[in-house]
């Protein structure tokens, strides 16, 4: 198989697995995906957030001041530049984000526990490369070398 046949059927399965699996009401996708690269990354400038998850700084900035107002994340003043601010997780945002992980959990376990035992043994195979590729996908792309 080719590399581009089997990036378009995982992403088509990724897409599947995902909107199968998505919260009903609550948080936006952006919002969810912020939190969670609050809580993997640590607390971030409000710029860098919006860099990593592709989205304007005006839309950032909206987009933060409802999750303090819903108390799920805490802004304090950078204490290296004083006109930034540093953006943290609360336990609250953790909370809301573990419960969206136990939902979609819940979601596929019984559709997993109707599959073959080969099916399951091979999905679990997989994960480790699975993961490896997550992770790439998360690096940003090395710079492009310009010969001169």
């Amino acid at each position: 198989m080719e590399f581009d046949d089997l990036a378009e059927q995982l992403d088509d399965a990724v897409v599947a697995l995902r909107s199968a699996t998505l919260p009903r009401g609550g948080l936006s996708l952006t919002a969810a995906a912020t939190l969670a690269r609050l809580q993997r990354s640590g607390p971030a400038r409000l710029t860098e957030l919006a860099s990593a998850e592709g989205v304007s700084q005006p839309s950032m900035t909206a987009l933060i001041a409802r999750l303090a107002d819903q108390g799920l994340v805490r802004r304090d003043a950078d204490p290296h530049d004083g006109r930034a601010v540093v953006l943290t997780l609360t336990p609250a945002g953790g909370e809301v984000l573990a419960q969206r992980r136990a939902e979609r959990t819940r979601q596929i376990t019984g559709p997993l526990a109707g599959l073959s035992e080969d099916d399951v043994r091979r999905i679990a195979d997989a994960l480790p490369a699975l993961i490896r590729l997550a992770d790439a996908l998360r690096r940003p792309p090395a710079p492009l070398e310009v010969s001169q």
